[in-house]
């Protein structure tokens, strides 16, 4: 029994399987996007699509040819799907469909009209099909052929657009190219003459620019995006250097998703001017229909550039076009791209600090690649372990003998220090660790291994206050394992939080310019370093400073004192304890002096990105 239910269903996985390969694909009817599971190529198809009359009455009969053109790679094509559409509404199928070869190809009902689309039969190897398309009596004045093709599961085209046929007197509307988006004009994109300028910007159009300022024409790094309204129109100009494509995209918030993008994708030495739009954070899904006008494009040393105009308002049918005459914030990104599908951008999108009317009066627009709450991370996170906690480390290593008898609040005063430097730590630490959950609304499945190290600080990070909870006497046996075990557990805390901020900084939320980033965070670390060495040798009497180190003893002795140590170093003058205490608040106050111009830097620069 249980064999012949393993059978059945093998059979039925096997028919959902193998299912479309036979052409019984009424499920693509709508859309006539394959249910492959991969993204549709969006070069320029190797096909070509011929009709035999480019005019006709109802009832005609008009022979439509699907047949490989020119191909650098495969020779045919195994899947198709045909339908006929109103060239002036593509959402509604027209007329019915004949078989000339029925062992090649099949009728298919779609929305409920029978005959209405023409799949294959299987998968075997095709270089040319026809069938025969009947004009239906109520037939618009215009019809346009839409064609699928598939050459593979990874390798297929939607919606090619095939010819147009129009009714006996019916002026034809502009005739559609071969490739690319449906209704495409026959007028291809042109070449741009010369690269943009930002002559205008703020006066004349609209313009987003990163860095702030820059100046597209002679810096081959600025991104740049602008936008002027004219008449009933709106003409964008967009550029920017990147191996694959520049993008911009409309939204209604500052998280991607549900937006109007326009991307330029370049496809060996020319551009694709292409509209699409997302849903959630896919892939962009280019769209079917023709919403771009005066396109044109520039190469050069790496730079990418387009421009193209858009109607202000869309056809109420295409949902997935924003209206110009309303506000919404803009994003800006750039990627890799192979055979004209794009990739994941390589860096955070920029987003416009506001939200800007497209239509509005032009001015200069504000941005950043990086969300408020991931610049409060990595400037909470910085503060934390760059600073407060170093403070507090030197504190309680080198500055217990210098308060001896004074206290604050009934504790020493270093240990009040250093208590109040570490709680602050904490508390930075654990609002740090909280807000990328909150941008990210859970976890972050792109940050590699820094979301991971960051839970490791934090667990270390909490467990050093409940270790101090439960802290020997100072003449207890345990102390000495307390001693250690908190040394310890910070100084793995320490050195774990340097290194996930090393690699903190090179995140797409928050990418520090590079390497000089990287080279400041190491100079912070090193400075650390440094002043703990040189305070450590001077504790331990090895650091020769004229004649306040000259005559320095050494005692082992038990002191009764909340602060013991095993090994006191005992000056034989007072002058020469009072030197040394101020021979290292003079180190101490160096050190904050450079640590803190670093970490001012730092944060200046995280504001600015």
């Amino acid at each position: 029994m249980k064999m012949w239910i393993v059978l059945l269903l093998l059979l039925i996985h096997s028919e959902t399987v193998l299912c479309y390969s036979d052409g019984n694909v009424v499920v693509a009817c709508e859309d006539m996007t394959p249910q492959h599971g991969y993204d549709p190529k969006t070069t320029d198809p190797p096909f070509i699509i011929t009709a035999d009359k480019s005019q006709f009455s109802p009832g005609d009969e008009v022979k439509v040819t699907l047949a490989m053109g020119f191909s650098e790679g495969k020779k045919y094509f195994k899947g198709f799907l045909i339908e006929a559409r109103n060239a002036g509404n593509l959402n509604e199928i027209v007329g019915s469909f004949k078989l000339i070869s029925s062992d090649l190809s099949q009728l298919l009902t779609c929305n409920n009209k029978r005959d209405s689309a023409v799949s294959h039969t299987s998968g075997k190897h095709k270089t040319e099909v026809q069938v025969i398309w009947v004009a239906p009596p109520d037939s618009p004045s215009s019809v346009q052929f839409l064609v699928t093709v598939a050459q593979g599961m990874h390798d297929y085209w939607v919606k090619i657009p095939g010819p147009l046929v129009s009714q006996n007197g019916a002026a034809p509307p502009p005739q559609t190219t071969f490739g690319g988006s449906i209704q495409s004009e026959t007028t291809t994109s042109s070449t741009l003459s010369r690269s943009f300028t930002a002559d205008g910007c703020g006066i004349e159009k609209s313009c987003l620019r990163d860095p702030e300022g820059c100046e597209p024409q002679n810096d081959a790094a600025c991104h740049f995006l602008s936008f002027r309204a004219e008449s009933n129109s709106v003409m964008f100009e967009l550029s920017g250097p990147a191996e694959g494509y520049v993008s911009f995209a409309l939204s209604l918030d500052k998280w991607m998703g549900n937006d109007d993008v326009y991307l330029c994708i370049r496809d060996s030495d020319r551009v694709d001017i292409k509209a699409a739009y997302v849903v959630g954070r896919t892939h962009p899904q280019i769209s079917s229909q023709n919403v771009l006008k005066d396109r044109a494009w520039r190469l050069s040393d790496g730079v990418i550039q387009c421009s193209f105009r858009r109607d202000v308002h869309q056809p109420p049918e295409d949902l997935n076009r924003f209206s110009l005459d309303q506000m919404y914030y803009l994003f800006m990104a750039h990627g890799r791209a192979d055979d004209g599908r794009t990739h994941r951008h390589d860096r955070q999108p920029l987003i416009s600090a506001s939200q800007t009317d497209m239509t509005g009066s032009p001015k200069e627009i504000g941005g950043s690649r990086s969300p408020l709450l991931m610049k409060f991370h990595g400037a909470l996170m910085l503060i934390a372990w760059t600073s407060t906690v170093t403070a507090g480390v030197i504190m309680a290593r080198y500055f217990k003998p210098d308060w001896p008898e004074q206290n604050i609040l009934g504790q020493k005063v270093w240990f009040q220090l250093h208590r109040m430097l570490m709680s602050l730590t904490v508390l930075l630490t654990l609002v740090a660790f909280v807000l990328p959950f909150i941008y990210r609304g859970g976890w972050s499945k792109r940050a590699g291994i820094h979301p991971y190290l960051g839970c490791v600080v934090m667990a270390l990070t909490l467990i050093q206050p409940v270790m101090a909870l439960f802290r020997p006497a100072p003449d207890a046996a345990r102390r000495y394992i307390f001693n250690w075990m908190h040394f310890g557990t910070g100084t793995a805390a320490q050195i774990v939080a340097v290194v996930t901020i090393f690699l903190g900084i090179h995140q797409q939320a928050l990418f520090l310019p590079s390497p000089w980033a990287t080279g400041l965070l190491a100079f912070t670390v090193i400075w650390f370093v440094l002043a703990d060495l040189v305070l450590e040798v001077h504790r331990r009497g090895f650091l020769p400073v004229g004649k306040y180190f000259k005559n320095v003893k050494i005692y082992s002795e038990h002191i009764n004192s909340e602060d013991k140590e095993e090994v006191v170093f005992v000056p034989d003058e007072s002058e020469t304890l009072s030197n040394e205490s101020r021979f290292k608040n003079v180190v101490l106050a160096v050190y904050l002096c450079g640590n803190l111009g670093c970490l001012c830097v730092f944060l200046w620069t995280i504001i600015a990105v």
